[in-house]
C-alpha cells in the first residue's frame, strides 16, 4: 500500500501554514460567539459541508444552504472545541479534536472527531471550499439516549428543526451516517498498516473513527507520526492519505 504524505498535497506555499491555520481558527471562534454572519462568510460560494461524513452532503448553490445548516446544528447549542493536534498541508487542514455540545443545561454530548478543512481562494481571500467532519453518529445518539428524560426535549427539538429546515429528505440524508464501515473497516485499515514495510500502527491514545466509508486514525512507527485516512471500498483501501506536517 502506497501511503500518500501530506507533503504531497497541492496548494499553498510552505510559509502559508500559519495564515491558513489562523483562517481556519476563525470558524470555531465564530461558533463560540454564535456569530452567524461571520461563520457563514467563511465559506466559498460553491462549498460543500459533510457533517458527519457519510450523511448527505450540504452542497451550496446559494448562502441559504449554509444558513440552514447553521440554524439546524449550531445556533441552538453551546459548542466547545477541544483541540489536539493540527496538521497543515497546503490549503488543507486536519484538526484532531473533540466537541463538547451543550444541548440543554444538563445535557452535554462529547463527540470525538477529525475535522478536515479544504480551502480555496475566492476574490483573493481564503474561503472554506469543503468542510468534512469525521465523527460517528451512533455513539453520539447513544449518549443522548443515556441522558434519559433530560435528553428528550433537546432530541425532539433537534428532530423538529431538521424536518423544518432540512426537509424530510435532508433528515433522512443525515441519518445515512448511521451506517458506516464500522469495526470491520477499522480492523481492515489497521491490518493493512501493519503490513507496511516497516509497519505502522495506531498510537496508544488514538481514536479510530469510521464515518461512512472513511476510516481515520492517528498512527506512529517507521519515523512517522501523523493521521492516516483511507476510504474502504470492498476489500480495497482507496484515497489513502497520511497527514504528517504538525502545525
Amino acid at each position: 500500500m502506497n501511503v500518500i504524505s501530506s507533503a504531497d498535497a497541492p496548494g499553498g506555499a510552505p510559509g502559508d501554514a500559519a495564515a491558513v491555520l489562523a483562517f481556519v481558527e476563525r470558524s470555531p471562534a465564530a461558533v463560540a460567539r454564535h456569530d452567524r454572519a461571520a461563520w457563514i462568510a467563511l465559506f466559498a460560494a460553491d462549498c460543500v459541508i459533510e457533517d458527519p461524513v457519510g450523511s448527505r452532503p450540504h452542497i451550496a448553490g446559494d448562502r441559504r444552504v449554509i444558513e440552514r445548516f447553521y440554524d439546524t446544528f449550531i445556533e441552538p447549542n453551546i459548542i466547545e472545541f477541544r483541540h489536539g493536534r493540527d496538521y497543515v498541508a497546503g490549503l488543507q487542514v486536519l484538526r484532531d479534536l473533540s466537541l463538547e455540545i451543550r444541548m440543554a443545561p444538563r445535557v452535554v454530548i462529547r463527540v470525538p472527531m477529525y475535522l478536515v478543512y479544504e480551502l480555496c481562494r475566492e476574490g483573493g481571500e481564503l474561503r472554506i471550499r469543503r468542510l468534512a467532519a469525521h465523527w460517528e453518529l451512533r455513539p453520539m445518539l447513544m449518549q443522548l439516549l443515556r441522558c434519559g428524560i433530560r435528553g428528550l426535549p433537546p432530541a425532539l427539538a433537534l428532530g423538529w428543526r431538521m424536518i423544518r429546515l432540512q426537509g424530510p429528505g435532508g433528515t433522512l440524508g443525515f441519518m445515512r451516517a448511521w451506517r458506516s464501515v464500522g469495526t470491520a473497516g477499522k480492523s481492515a485499515v489497521i491490518a493493512a498498516l501493519t503490513r507496511e514495510d516497516p509497519p505502522l500502527h495506531p498510537v496508544a491514545d488514538a481514536k479510530i473513527i469510521a464515518a461512512g466509508n472513511h476510516v481515520t486514525l492517528r498512527i506512529g512507527g517507521a519515523g512517522v507520526e501523523g493521521v492516516f485516512q483511507a476510504v474502504k471500498q470492498g476489500a480495497s483501501l482507496l484515497e489513502r492519505h497520511c497527514w504528517t506536517q504538525v502545525a
